[in-house]
């Protein structure tokens, strides 16, 4: 293992570039060339026609800042077992000899990660390095924490807009079938309601919930400001179970709907009740905010940061997690392993999974779910009784970082 290629692949997020930066500092360690094939899978398929490619010398890492969310390499959402070309396999190993590469450093999510199983099982050399801000992988993926930080900042941001017209504010974001990114932002933010693909909502008790603690917040302000905030994941499911996609959009090349509308969705539901509940103008009276055709009810708005949330800056942990997993891909690929994600690095102990076990969808815990409806938080259902386990833990806990 001699010369090694770096890509990346799918949604753009941060701590990408810790994960190019360690490989190829990893690689010099260890006296291999690396070089980044741009636009991930697209770069690689028609590696045959380049030219050249980037050798990641010191000086060009220096050009690289780990900070910056994004990749240095570029991205593309490119399925190779779906490219009508019965040669597309022998073509990318034949763009692999070309530059001489014996494997290939590759970051990216469940999609990419599958690419990489089918690549692998085609004798092409290569190791995962887990990447999604979702965090549905079975490991930790680079990006998460990035994207976490930014959607509790903006919806912290949100709550000055929001106190200031007595709005009920719904900010959308993503995470498609698994709603990590908007729990654990939700909570940090303090939203009042999570909405999130593994718990089907019923906009009753939605509503139910909304309505007390809206009107309570104004009643007990002495200046009549109040507001309620609602984070919801862009696969939200209705209590029928139905999804929320944009027909018109068709699938990306991995299979998938485009997801969109669950802000709006949310506002809708929420409008039509407040409308319909005849409590409510006597509750806006109450609080001197009833004009009659003009403020009749609150006012409901939906955000939608959309990718502001994957840009900007990355997390300390991410760069930290990144360069790690960087680091050890070059080495796993080094030592002759082929075809695993990197779990982590403690110390000396590199681990890793197989990739088809690493990229198998993880859902919320429903027992977190549960600990913080106990703490206020709505979840668009009647809250769980909480069962309560006690462990304690004898010596040393280890830590990943």
């Amino acid at each position: 293992m001699k010369r090694i290629g770096i890509l990346t692949s799918g949604g753009d997020c941060g701590g990408l570039n810790g994960v190019i930066k360690g490989a190829a500092q990893m690689a010099q360690k260890l006296e291999m060339t690396s070089f980044v094939i741009p636009n991930g899978y697209a770069g690689l398929y028609n590696l045959i026609d380049f030219d050249n490619l980037v050798e990641l010398t010191p000086d060009r890492l220096d050009a690289i800042d780990c900070n910056l969310a994004g990749s240095e390499a570029g991205h593309s959402r490119v399925k190779i077992k779906k490219i009508e070309d019965p040669q597309k396999y022998d073509r990318i190993k034949k763009g692999m000899q070309k530059f001489r590469l014996d494997g290939l450093v590759i970051s990216g999510g469940d999609d990419s990660g599958s690419v990489m199983v089918d690549l692998a099982g085609q004798g092409i050399k290569c190791i995962h390095a887990p990447k999604t801000m979702d965090l549905d992988l079975q490991t930790y993926s680079v990006g998460f924490d990035s994207t976490v930080n930014r959607i509790a900042a903006f919806l912290e941001d949100l709550k000055t807009t929001a106190r200031t017209h007595n709005r009920v504010m719904v900010m959308e974001v993503f995470g498609r079938y698994a709603g990590h990114t908007a729990f654990r932002a939700g909570i940090a933010a303090e939203a009042d309601a999570i909405l999130i693909p593994e718990i089907p909502a019923d906009f009753d008790v939605l509503y139910a919930h909304c309505k007390e603690r809206y009107f309570h917040r104004i009643a007990a302000s002495d200046v009549k400001a109040g507001t309620y905030l609602v984070l919801v994941a862009e696969g939200l499911k209705d209590a029928s179970g139905k999804e929320l996609v944009d027909e018109s959009a068709g699938l990306d090349s991995f299979g998938h709907k485009r997801l969109a509308g669950a802000g709006k969705y949310v506002c809708d539901q929420l409008t039509s009740r407040f409308k319909n509940d005849p409590e409510i103008p006597k509750l806006m009276r109450r609080e001197k905010m009833y004009v009659k055709s003009l403020n009749e009810i609150p006012e409901i708005r939906a955000v939608t940061p959309g990718h502001l949330v994957r840009c900007g800056h990355s997390s300390v942990y991410d760069v930290n997690f990144g360069k790690e997993a960087g680091g050890a891909a070059a080495l796993l690929l080094q030592k002759g392993i082929s075809g695993v994600t990197v779990v982590g690095v403690n110390g000396e102990e590199i681990r890793y999974m197989d990739t088809a076990d690493a990229i198998k969808q993880r859902h919320v815990n429903p027992a977190q779910i549960t600990y913080h409806e106990q703490l206020g938080i709505c979840f668009g259902r009647n809250p769980s009784p909480l069962t309560v386990k006690l462990k304690k833990i004898e010596g040393s806990i280890e830590r990943a970082l």
